[in-house]
């Protein structure tokens, strides 16, 4: 074991950060940031090694819940809490510059914010996000949740929420825990039910999203939805 203290300075997350720009320090250096102070056993930078293995990686940390990052050494309930509230933050920068797009024409921004949001659930969700008559995001909800199997979407369920919000258009997002990103029959079926269902009611469904940690994948890229303002 090595203590922090015995790095030298301009090798010490710390120090190297504030020279050089945090945007040069490694994963683990900036989990250590932090972390702060690690316990008597280890330092900081081998709590954060411990995080990432305990998550398998970045993406992992974020499934993390608060039970599970207290167990880990050097990860007491108030770190566990601001490792949360770190992440949480970010996910908030990717949706508030979410908001100020148009996410159909320009949805890359939209995928980053559901990918970190959406992606490492456990549990299937389904969440409408709801869009003006520019595209742009009005509000999201989260309407159903299930298995880690399916969910259970119903459009008039989907449809009421967007009429309360007065929607243009609407976007049905659920995510797949199992980390695959290619839509089921049931994943099409739904859809046509929903675009059905919009036409009815005059909102139109402008696409569904399939999260993973990793991936974000479109119906309407392919094709199963189409004719949203005249662009198949």
């Amino acid at each position: 074991m090595s203590h922090i203290k015995e790095i030298p300075d301009q090798e010490r997350p710390r120090e190297k950060g504030m020279k050089y720009g945090v945007s040069v320090l490694s994963n683990r250096e900036l989990l250590a940031i932090l972390i702060r102070s690690g316990t008597k056993e280890y330092s900081a930078l081998e709590v954060a090694d411990k995080l990432l293995q305990a998550g398998h990686g970045m993406q992992g940390i974020a499934r993390l819940n608060q039970r599970e990052l207290s167990a880990l050494p050097g990860i007491s309930n108030v770190k566990a809490l601001e490792l949360q509230s770190a992440l949480e933050l970010s996910r908030r920068i990717l949706q508030e510059e979410t908001e100020q797009r148009d996410v159909v024409q320009d949805p890359e921004s939209l995928y980053s914010w559901l990918r970190t949001s959406l992606g490492p659930k456990l549990q299937e969700e389904f969440l409408v996000v709801f869009l003006d008559h520019q595209h742009h995001i009005m509000g999201s909800a989260a309407l159903f949740k299930g298995t880690d199997r399916s969910s259970m979407a119903s459009p008039r369920e989907v449809f009421k929420a967007a009429l309360e919000a007065n929607a243009s258009y609407v976007m049905l997002v659920h995510n797949h825990p199992s980390g695959s990103n290619e839509p089921s029959e049931a994943d099409i079926r739904l859809t046509k039910r929903m675009i059905h269902a919009g036409r009815i009611v005059g909102i139109q469904v402008a696409d569904h999203l399939i999260v993973t940690q990793s991936t974000c994948t479109s119906l309407r890229n392919l094709g199963i939805v189409t004719g949203i303002d005249g662009w198949n």
